[in-house]
């Protein structure tokens, strides 16, 4: 069965509100709802996930923090940090759940490469390295047979506040962007670049890029 994928641009937006959306639209799409990505930022924020542990939130200070249902455990969001949610019928594009996540770091090197950036995976942390600083997050839900939450790409942003939290659970780990190692970069140019890729891996027939519209999901 050939798919089809709708990808928005959202802008620059709050978590809770896009956490919310995104609950409502995974809780009631049909079968024959297509697929779709977010690619937005948030305003500073972080977010726990469903194995955080307190002990990684060093010293939060004036950045609120929120409880998510994805995996994993702490990490921040903030303007200059491309996110891509990706909200996928994983059954209807026969997809585990391991795959998934590989086919999301894959992007994230091919993309990088495009930069002149060699990056790596890790097996025993998921994720996107640069000679051993973490460059992009990872976190997913699987709830019924559909994915939600998604990747975390640190692009042209204020690195800071990861210093307040051991970023995804690991004390002392080296965050880095793609403006430190490729220079002066356009975050809609990472994010058109970033959908291409994501959309060619998981073999959609067509795509549709809407500006925003989901202010329906927020109810």
């Amino acid at each position: 069965m050939e798919r089809s994928v709708i990808v928005r641009d959202l802008g620059l937006r709050d978590y809770a509100s896009t956490l919310q959306a995104m609950r409502h639209f995974t809780d009631t799409r049909t079968p024959d709802s297509p697929d779709e990505i977010w690619l937005l930022q948030h305003h500073p924020v972080f977010t726990q996930g469903q194995s955080g542990k307190a002990e990684h939130l060093l010293f939060p200070g004036d950045i609120p923090v929120v409880q998510a249902d994805r995996g994993g455990q702490v990490t921040y969001h903030g303007p200059g940090q491309l996110i891509a949610y990706l909200l996928l019928d994983v059954r209807q594009l026969s997809i585990g759940v391991r795959d998934l996540v590989t086919l999301i770091e894959q992007s994230l090197i091919e993309l990088l490469a495009g930069y002149g950036v060699p990056a790596q995976a890790k097996p025993e942390a998921p994720g996107v390295y640069v000679a051993g600083a973490k460059i992009a997050s990872l976190g997913l839900r699987i709830r019924n047979g559909r994915s939600f939450h998604g990747l975390a790409l640190n692009v042209d942003m204020d690195l800071e506040p990861f210093r307040r939290i051991n970023p995804c659970g690991y004390a002392g780990l080296a965050m880095t962007q793609l403006r430190d190692l490729a220079g002066p970069v356009d975050i809609t140019e990472v994010a058109g670049r970033l959908g291409e890729q994501l959309i060619q891996r998981l073999g959609y027939a067509e795509q549709k890029t809407l500006a925003g519209g989901i202010e329906a999901y927020e109810q």
